[in-house]
This record gives C-alpha cells, sequence and structure tokens, in this order.
C-alpha cells in the first residue's frame, strides 16, 4: 500500500449506491480512483467494518478474476483505511454502447459477444458471480478481437452456487435482447463462448438461467 495521494487534476466519474469514481494519474499512469462512501444511516463501527470488508473482498475478486484468464482491472492500490482502490483505467466502449450503435460493425459485434461468453465461463469455472453483469461493465481494450474486460466485481461472489451463477448469464441474456434487433442470434454466440470457457458446468448453470428466466415472467 503507498502512501502517496493519487495526482491532482482528479475528475470525477460517477457516483454509484456504494461507491464514488473518480479519474486520476497514479504513478504516471491513467487510473481510476474508487472510494466507497460512508453511510450515515448505519451505526459507525458498522460502516466502517463493512466498508474494509467489502472493499477487501473486491480486490481478492480482481486478483483471482486475472488468475482465471479473465481481464480485469489491474489493483495499483489498496488502502483499507479509507476504502479506496486505485485501478487501471480500461480504454475502450462498453458493451452497451457498442450494441446500441446501429452503424456497428455485425460481424464485430459478434466476436465480442463470444469472448464476453468465453471470459464469463472461465469466471464461473473458477467458482465466482459477477452480480452486477450488465453490458455497461464489459469493455474491450483491445478492440472487438481482443478478450472481454470485466469491470466492476464489487457486488461478486466467491464460491458461488448455480443460482448466482445462472443470474448473471440471465443478465446476460436480457441486456441482448434488450439492446439489438439481433439478441437471439447474439446470445446462441455469447453461449458458445460460454460453454468453452465453462465446459464443465455450463449445461447446468444455462438451465438454471432459464429457470430464472421463467420466474421473472411472473414477477
Amino acid at each position: 500500500m503507498a502512501d502517496e495521494e493519487p495526482g491532482e487534476g482528479k475528475t470525477p466519474l460517477s457516483r454509484g449506491a456504494e461507491a464514488s469514481l473518480r479519474r486520476v494519474e497514479w504513478m504516471g499512469l491513467a487510473a481510476i480512483a474508487k472510494e466507497r462512501d460512508a453511510k450515515g444511516y448505519r451505526p459507525k463501527a458498522l460502516d466502517q467494518r463493512l466498508r474494509t470488508e467489502r472493499t477487501r473482498a473486491e480486490v481478492r475478486l480482481l486478483v483471482e478474476a486475472r488468475r482465471l484468464g479473465v481481464r480485469t482491472p489491474i489493483v495499483y492500490d489498496v488502502d483499507l483505511a479509507r476504502h479506496r482502490l486505485i485501478l487501471e483505467e480500461l480504454p475502450g466502449s462498453t458493451l452497451r454502447a457498442c450494441l446500441e450503435d446501429p452503424g456497428f460493425d455485425p460481424d464485430a459485434l459478434r466476436t465480442m459477444v463470444r469472448s464476453l461468453g468465453v471470459a464469463l465461463g472461465r469466471l464461473h469455472a473458477g467458482g465466482i458471480a459477477h452480480g452486477d453483469l450488465t453490458s455497461s461493465n464489459v469493455l474491450f481494450p483491445e478492440g472487438p478481437n481482443g478478450p472481454a474486460a470485466l469491470i466492476d466485481l464489487s457486488m461478486g461472489t466467491r464460491n458461488a452456487g448455480v443460482e448466482e451463477l445462472g443470474i448473471d448469464l440471465h443478465l446476460v441474456d436480457e441486456d441482448l435482447r434488450a439492446l439489438s434487433p439481433k439478441g437471439d442470434a447474439l446470445l446462441k454466440k455469447f453461449l458458445a463462448g460460454y460453454a468453452e470457457g465453462n465446459p464443465a458446468s455450463h449445461t447446468e448453470v444455462r438451465a438454471r438461467a432459464r429457470e430464472i428466466r421463467a420466474r421473472m415472467r411472473y414477477v
């Protein structure tokens, strides 16, 4: 853990339910500072403990995902006292932006969603669920022909059960169908990649994803 602060010229990016993101410079590198905000409605001791545990858990998930061969942001620095991570800033458009662009190359899009399937399959084969796998959390830093990168594993789970893995697949299914008129064809490409990345249990997880989708119809 480094003692120095991230470089000047911090640029706010977003504020989510749990954390705020800022674009910073770290050791001459483009980076993102992610800080978990204090919650005034929680007792202070509980709030401190939860933010520390969730920060530590996110680091573990990011590191373990990379060990499984899944592209995630490099963790440059961890400051548990400030509940802050300094993460590699990955370039490139989100998958969502590509899906919503009517002029985007359809062949490239098919390659990208298959790459996402491989990445998620590897993550699941290693027992990790992403927890919030929308197309906004998928990037392609090396372009359409490069590997998919998964960001924001803050809702992720280690030693995940088939229900949690099925939810990840269900979220991808929903996004592809909702954001592209070719959603069904893209889903087939995604699932082919998923089977490659998770050969041992892709059938079981796909079956659970179908169950989840059926349940959602009646909610």
